[in-house]
């Protein structure tokens, strides 16, 4: 493995998560925190907490649980920065200025690399991971961008973990090939290496309303395979399983899998005033069954609904 580099960054040049059959990660950062620790955040921007009083104490007791739980199985965990929302547009919404999101990116990473300082071990390596979202809601695709206006865009956020200690950056919850494009062609020009994630609907097709395997796909193609792998997140297991049946090398490429608790579609999440928590031992199954249609899947944990119980669950399921 690499040894510190750039920023403090350790695995740019080798992803322990490649190679093992199983990393960790977190669960579902924002609803925990909205509803388990009764903490405000508007536009469901974590990354907010880090400019509040008590706010990173709340961001390292959420992480600890999950080291914690890797630790404990002595399994690697890839922990992605609370930046989902920190890119520009939201950063306006929120009134932060160019500058305090900078700040804001820059902190989210160095609060993590002091995790990992502290916490790593030879049987858990950590992996620290940008976390760049949507530049829309992240359930719908709003305002549809070019490949290129992608780039353009995501380059700000991806620009502000270039000198920092993250290994990666990862995507999350994208809902259209063009958008996932631009973050693979900015990620690269920022010399880190990155991973895809796309959300899909009941039907297993991105909100775009292009399939899931065409969306893949289609940044294979147009990117020369870039990203170190795939991951699909913000999505029960029922919602896409029909659709990994399907030949084609392309499940190959998926190893990373973060899906909700609920089974509720994303309109029907939007309007829920309750959580939604599932049932971890349930979800935890439905993972594992997966294994024969993701021969690579090796990434796992969570999202909408899920916490601590959930990915301990997965786990020692997959275990």
């Amino acid at each position: 493995m690499s040894t510190a580099r750039i920023g403090g960054a350790r695995y740019r040049d080798a992803l322990p998560q490649l190679d093992e059959p199983l990393f960790l990660t977190d669960g579902g950062l924002e609803t925990t925190l909205i509803f388990h620790d009764g903490l405000d955040l508007p536009h469901f921007a974590a990354y907010d907490l880090l400019a509040r009083p008590g706010g990173p104490d709340a961001l390292r007791r959420y992480f600890a649980r999950y080291i914690e739980i890797a630790r404990e199985r002595r399994v690697g965990i890839v922990l992605e920065t609370p930046t989902w929302r920190a890119s520009p547009d939201w950063a306006e919404r929120l009134g932060h200025s160019p500058d305090e999101l900078a700040a804001l990116n820059a902190q989210s990473v160095a609060l993590l690399e002091a995790m990992r300082d502290e916490l790593e071990t030879a049987d858990t390596p950590i992996v620290i991971s940008g976390c760049v979202g949507p530049r829309g809601d992240g359930y719908v695709v709003g305002d549809a961008m070019t490949a290129d206006e992608a780039e353009t865009y995501h380059a700000v956020q991806i620009g502000m973990f270039g000198d920092t200690a993250v290994d990666l950056v990862t995507a999350i919850t994208m809902t259209s090939a063009e958008e996932a494009i631009g973050v693979v062609r900015a990620a690269r020009r920022a010399g880190l290496p990155v991973v895809i994630s796309f959300t899909v609907e009941t039907d297993g097709h991105l909100p775009s309303g292009q399939p899931l395997r065409d969306a893949i796909e289609q940044v294979e193609t147009e990117t020369g395979g870039a990203p170190s792998y795939y991951m699909i997140n913000c999505a029960h297991p029922t919602h896409f399983e029909h659709v990994l049946a399907a030949d084609g090398v392309w499940t190959e490429r998926i190893r990373g899998l973060r899906a909700n608790s609920s089974k509720l579609s994303h309109a029907e999440l939007d309007e829920a005033e309750e959580l939604d928590e599932g049932n971890p031992v349930e979800l935890a199954g439905e993972y594992v069954a997966l294994r024969s249609r993701l021969p690579n899947l090796s990434v796992l944990g969570g999202c909408c609904g899920t916490d601590h119980r959930h990915v301990e669950a997965i786990g020692r399921a997959w275990s």
